[in-house]
């Protein structure tokens, strides 16, 4: 640590202490709270993804993704014209950055393994890239040495470009094969040291962002809906969706009868979630607001649970929603040991009166409005993310909800977080008051679910280190880790990862002098 930084901390430290002499502008969020008030072997952990963390795009054999092309194609959508080349460089930086994460003593860490950095073409006949191989075997190895337990996302959107220009990528079906050969070889060469498997993240976010707006990779949606110049965004979200839900059906299954037991870890998927309050007390809202679980939420899990999609989905979407097989439906159900749930926010739901039939598009087929304040109010303490309202009650009501509605699986939080902008300064960044007000709330509301017999197993906090934020580029930071892009990548634990590293510790307990929080 040097000693600019320690002279910041004991700065920030005197804040601290004055705003307790204050006294009357304070908020007292809690007396007792630690670990150790969540079961036992319940795991906390930080996430992080291969395109916006690692860097090193080209080097060591690594090939081109969709996200490499797109953020060169079309710099105009993203916020800051910025991409993934260098990013945080944790592909050259990680032995320090694991260091990090054992000083703050997480349990775990998620990653993604980037798929055109093992399989540069995308598919495995066509030669594995051992480089690649070679890094994310030391990763792993330096995680496990450091007590630390890897979470490995199988893909995080990064579809190597060469199956984008072969045949369009995920809106194909041949990329269920491709995908399939390709977690084949992560189980084999990586099974052996990691326990825990996410196969695909977040595929309806996945799909909504990049093929019904065209805001992510590879950009695509109607003209109607986006600046695209190709797509078709009454279909593609649809198929794309599906697509993915094979793969990682087909993905759960391999493991299942080639690796679980001999391997003893767990497989399940990653899936963008958002809650959903009635904006008003009647029948259309509450409606509206169960329409809008289904079609984001249900989507993913309503199928890989009971075999399809939602009714609501089946008759709204009709004939441009795509049929599961018999066999297919079979492979599809119950295809998951967990759940990996991304929460964030939330929002009002109303229904929508008046509905186009010309302009079709996975963005209006719920019929839904979705907004974030009622009657000038927003639904929760706003942040520097415009989409971002800080309502913790959310979190809880959706724990609840998948426990009712999807026979009570077992759940992992595998993002939960919030973003700060870009433009602080150093020292208001590393201040992050509200952001651990955020992370503290939720793991409340996260508790409570867990007392009321909600199966959650695990919290990942989003994000390790600030990070390339697809669309949003390096405007917003979301980490508890700040890094430095002017100067080499530095790396500063922020306030909020100090109060991890207390919070994580078993023999303390956090308590309200240490949680009082200037308004």
């Amino acid at each position: 640590m040097n000693i600019q930084y320690y002279l910041l901390l004991c700065l920030l430290n005197l804040a601290y202490l004055l705003a307790l002499a204050g006294g009357k502008n304070t908020l007292q969020l809690s007396t007792k709270f630690s670990r150790s008030s969540f079961p036992d072997g319940f795991v906390f952990g930080a996430g992080s993804s291969s395109y916006q963390y690692e860097g090193a795009t080209e080097l060591d054999g690594r090939r081109p993704s969709i996200w490499d092309t797109f953020t060169k194609e079309h710099p105009e959508k993203i916020a800051d014209h910025s991409n993934g080349k260098v990013a945080e460089d944790f592909y050259h930086l990680y032995e320090g950055d694991i260091s990090i994460l054992k000083e703050i003593g997480l349990d775990s860490y998620r990653f993604s393994i980037s798929w055109p950095r093992i399989l540069p073409e995308g598919k495995l006949s066509t030669g594995v890239n051992w480089e690649g191989v070679k890094f994310y075997n030391s990763l792993i190895s330096d995680l496990l040495s450091n007590g630390i337990q890897p979470l490995v996302t199988l893909f995080h959107w990064d579809v190597p470009q060469a199956l984008e220009d072969e045949y369009k990528g995920l809106l194909s079906p041949n990329i269920v094969n491709d995908f399939y050969d390709f977690v084949d070889f992560c189980f084999k060469e990586f099974g052996d040291r990691v326990k825990h498997w996410v196969t695909v993240n977040e595929p309806n976010l996945m799909s909504i962002y990049g093929y019904a707006y065209g805001y992510n990779a590879p950009g695509r949606c109607s003209d109607y809906v986006g600046n695209c110049t190709e797509g078709n965004s009454a279909t593609e979200p649809y198929i794309v969706v599906h697509h993915l839900i094979l793969c990682h059906a087909a993905a759960v299954k391999l493991y299942r009868e080639k690796y679980q037991a001999s391997q003893g870890g767990i497989i399940g998927i990653t899936v963008f979630t958002a809650w959903a309050v009635p904006k008003y007390d009647d029948v259309s809202s509450r409606k509206a607001a169960s329409r809008a679980l289904d079609f984001l939420i249900g989507w993913i899990v309503h199928p890989i649970t009971y075999g399809d999609y939602p009714v609501t989905m089946r008759y709204l979407v009709g004939n441009r929603l795509p049929e599961f097989t018999e066999k297919q439906a079979k492979m599809v159900i119950g295809s998951f040991d967990f759940i990996g749930i991304n929460y964030y926010t939330a929002s009002y739901a109303e229904d929508v009166a008046s509905y186009s039939s010309i302009n079709l598009s996975y963005t209006t087929d719920s019929r839904v409005n979705r907004t974030t304040e009622k009657n000038g109010i927003p639904i929760g303490e706003p942040t520097d993310c415009s989409w971002l309202y800080i309502y913790p009650k959310g979190i809880y009501k959706l724990l609840l909800y998948l426990k009712r509605k999807y026979n009570h699986p077992a759940i992992y939080i595998t993002e939960n977080g919030m973003g700060d902008s870009s433009s602080l300064s150093l020292a208001n960044a590393l201040e992050d008051k509200l952001r651990i007000k955020y992370h503290h709330l939720h793991l409340l509301s996260i508790l409570k679910a867990v007392k009321e017999g909600v199966d959650v197993r695990g919290y990942y906090i989003w994000s390790f280190l600030d990070d390339f934020e697809w669309d949003l580029g390096y405007t917003i930071r979301f980490g508890i880790t700040y890094v430095d892009y002017r100067n080499e990548l530095k790396r500063y634990l922020k306030q909020s990862a100090l109060w991890f590293k207390k919070f994580l510790q078993k023999k303390n307990r956090i308590t309200a002098s240490s949680l009082l929080y200037s308004e």
